[in-house]
């Protein structure tokens, strides 16, 4: 068991995925920090000082305090329980964000294949080429085809 234990955490396929989630980990960091400390102020002056982590409904009131809330960290503390749409729309635009960063970085990989790809194949020496008359693969250097023996211009 051990010995199996050992080719599974050696495979590359696991490396390659473990370093996958540790940068995608750090990438949402970034996209959290850039949604809630660049995005959401400046949209929150625009709508009147909107915080919209602060925005919630109060489906039962607190034991200790019955309100009013004025944040959501309060309405939890006095023990409410709450729907906190504001906190679900910043993680919106989180996702959004990550997903479109994600889009670009992927849609540049794949044009910079595409280029690689069409040089090498630009780069590769031409050694066939097609008989006029059958139709058929031949070396390039042929004058005459092995497939239908037609006599070919040089």
């Amino acid at each position: 068991m051990l010995n199996e234990f050992k080719k599974f955490i050696m495979r590359g396929n696991i490396l390659d995925m473990s370093v996958g989630i540790i940068i995608g980990a750090s990438f949402s960091k970034i996209a959290d920090s850039l949604v809630n400390d660049i995005l959401m102020p400046p949209i929150g002056l625009l709508l009147k000082g909107i915080d919209f982590s602060n925005i919630f409904f109060v489906i039962k009131k607190g034991v200790e305090n019955e309100g009013p809330y004025h944040s959501l960290e309060a309405a939890k503390s006095a023990g409410a329980v709450v729907i906190s749409f504001g906190v679900f729309i910043n993680t919106l635009i989180t996702f959004l964000i990550t997903a479109i960063a994600i889009f670009l970085i992927i849609k540049a990989f794949n044009k910079m294949e595409t280029s690689f790809v069409k040089k090498a194949k630009e780069e590769k020496e031409v050694t066939e080429k097609t008989c006029p008359y059958c139709f058929s693969t031949i070396n390039i250097k042929a004058v005459k085809c092995p497939n239908c023996t037609s006599s070919l211009d040089k």
